[in-house]
């Protein structure tokens, strides 16, 4: 199994919880049918935005189950795993092996203490020699960022670390990977505020905040770039970064929810203690929605 099908707009799609904090299930399968219906080129479930670090074992299955019914083949499908031992990941990487899963977004070990590069490598080369399904690397914990050197080095040792999704506003990083990853692999941007030069860099995709929040937007800048044209490019960029600058906060999934409401889906609330959009929060979200959905292709 490869991504050679995993390019693109990949959402990281929201969880809606319920007031009591349970999952929303009939929201959840309305926010896949919203992202199919703006056309992305996949879904991940259970990433930072669908606030995948709150998931229980079981949850996280469900939410796997319900997304591969609702895609039904037509788009690849990345689980997000937050797991804090190698362990839970071999054990959640294994539990949605029934299922159509591309591949595995992987976020290193993110408690405070932090291994060292050969105690990281040992935990993804478990974890690949536990499932098939190909590994993507989620580089955005602070005190454990990988080095560009160690994640070359992950992907050229290991078959099952096929790619790196490159975070934490460095785009430095991303353009370092971009000219070292070995041939076969990939490097997703989630450097948010720098969509477009990172597809101008020639990235493979991204799986992102904005992706989840204005998908179809996402989705006339990856065109607009394929089709060489930057000046639009640009244009649509700026709008983007206005909006991003808008939702970007310590809250950024209530406000990725919030914006998918305004769009007329319902995404649910974020689950305690993370706070929903405050008043002002949502009076600019508003308004840059009104002005960056302006750049959605028919």
């Amino acid at each position: 199994m490869n991504l050679d099908k995993v390019t693109g707009i990949i959402p990281p799609i929201v969880t809606p919880f319920t007031k009591s904090g349970d999952i929303d299930e009939a929201a959840f399968r309305n926010i896949v049918k919203f992202n199919l219906k703006k056309k992305v080129h996949g879904v991940c479930v259970g990433g930072s935005s669908g606030e995948g670090h709150t998931l229980t074992f079981e949850e996280f299955v469900r939410l796997m189950e319900i997304t591969v019914e609702e895609v039904d083949g037509k788009i690849p499908v990345l689980a997000g795993i937050i797991a804090n031992s190698t362990r839970e990941a071999v054990r959640r990487a294994q539990a949605i092996s029934h299922l159509s899963i591309q591949g595995l977004q992987v976020t290193p070990v993110h408690y405070v203490f932090k291994p060292d590069d050969n105690a990281t490598f040992e935990h993804f080369k478990t974890l690949t020699s536990a499932t098939d399904v190909p590994v993507i690397i989620y580089n955005v914990v602070p005190w454990n960022y990988l080095s560009p050197s160690l994640l070359i080095r992950l992907m050229k040792e290991l078959p099952g670390v096929q790619a790196v999704k490159q975070s934490a506003g460095d785009l430095k990083a991303m353009a370092d990977l971009m000219i070292g990853v070995p041939d076969g692999c990939k490097v997703y941007t989630a450097v948010d505020a720098l969509l477009y030069p990172s597809f101008a860099l020639g990235c493979h995709g991204t799986i992102a905040a904005n992706p989840a929040a204005v998908p179809g937007v996402c989705i006339a800048l990856w065109n607009a770039v394929q089709r060489g044209e930057h000046n639009r490019a640009r244009e649509i960029h700026e709008a983007l970064l206005r909006f991003w600058n808008a939702i970007y906060a310590d809250n950024l999934p209530a406000n990725i929810k919030t914006s998918i409401a305004l769009q007329g889906t319902e995404a649910g609330l974020p689950r305690m203690p993370m706070p929903a959009t405050t008043p002002t929060q949502f009076e600019n979200i508003k308004r840059e929605l009104q002005n960056v959905l302006r750049y959605e292709e028919a």
